[in-house]
């Protein structure tokens, strides 16, 4: 049994949208559905440039008084403020930091139903005067909570002990899942090269938002040559951004890493080559695998 545990994410922050046009606002911005988020729905998104390149990474939750809660990379929050005010024009919204509020994850069996939130991805349920959630990427990295002060104090007392940001990492790894600009080069990455689409993160059906030709191009017209996966390294931890090589060939490049587990982005025609087997990269060997809930068509 995994034991349950928890960790602040210091790494990520809370940027608070209100007023009465927050939600038409934001679904021209975004690449998910904005009229499907709920108190009782979370959702993962992204914001684009115009050209359809990965700008930032932002998880949706409704507070109680109807604010909208976005929890982005903390020190990339200024600069999606600034983003989201260039694009306010004259929509009746407020854009502003919510410092009040901590990000938490939690995991272990049974952490959702510790919390009182229902299992499936996305879920909400108040919590310690915040909100809990399940990952609304894939139920299986656990719960996202947004809590005001004395949230590590509510948590130890639901029974989840204090874990650290490498536990919790290493899990997300395993998992394959992207954190941010640390996986994702802004201004260069495409969102489906990195799971967008089987980790809900893009809405094919809602209308027309920044960026969105070529996420559907991309789709439409089976454009997706690379893809983000777990590796396990064996030798010295490449640092991100290192290229990788399958032979003489270069394959992809490195991303984040904890210890011996990393994530890579790696050409899908080298994965099918080396079989995930033997990629080099600086003085370390990579072995790559395709994460349970990804869909590899040139591997399929």
């Amino acid at each position: 049994m995994r034991e349950l545990r928890f960790v602040r994410l210091e790494r990520r922050a809370i940027i608070a949208i209100g007023g009465d046009d927050r939600r038409t606002y934001l679904q021209g911005l975004i690449s998910n559905d904005v009229t499907r988020l709920s108190f009782d729905r979370a959702l993962f998104a992204a914001m684009l440039t115009p050209q359809g390149k990965f700008l930032f990474d932002l998880f949706l939750a409704q507070a109680a008084d109807g604010t909208f809660l976005i929890d982005t990379e903390a020190d990339r929050a200024d600069a999606l403020i600034r983003k989201l005010t260039m694009h306010r024009l004259r929509a009746k919204v407020t854009i502003e930091p919510d410092p009040t509020v901590s990000i938490y994850a939690a995991w272990g069996d049974g952490a959702a139903a510790r919390l009182g939130v229902a299992a499936p991805a996305g879920s909400t349920a108040p919590f310690a005067g915040g909100i809990a959630l399940v990952d609304p990427r894939l139920a299986a990295a656990g719960v996202r909570l947004l809590l005001p002060e004395g949230g590590e104090t509510a948590l130890a007392a639901a029974g989840f002990t204090p874990g650290d940001l490498g536990e919790w990492d290493r899990a997300r790894i395993g998992l394959g899942l992207p954190d941010g600009a640390r996986d994702m080069e802004p201004e260069k990455a495409l969102l489906l090269e990195n799971g967008y689409e089987e980790l809900a993160g893009v809405d094919f059906e809602k209308g027309c938002y920044m960026g969105q030709e070529l996420t559907a191009r991309t789709r439409y017209r089976g454009l997706i040559r690379k893809r983000l996966m777990p590796v396990v390294i064996s030798g010295p931890a490449p640092a991100a951004g290192t290229i990788i090589h399958h032979g003489e060939v270069e394959a992809g490049e490195m991303r984040s890493s904890v210890g011996d587990l990393g994530l890579a982005l790696i050409r899908l025609e080298a994965f099918k080559a080396s079989g995930g087997q033997g990629l080099t990269c600086g003085d370390a060997v990579l072995t790559a695998t395709r994460p349970d809930w990804a869909k590899f068509p040139e591997t399929e």
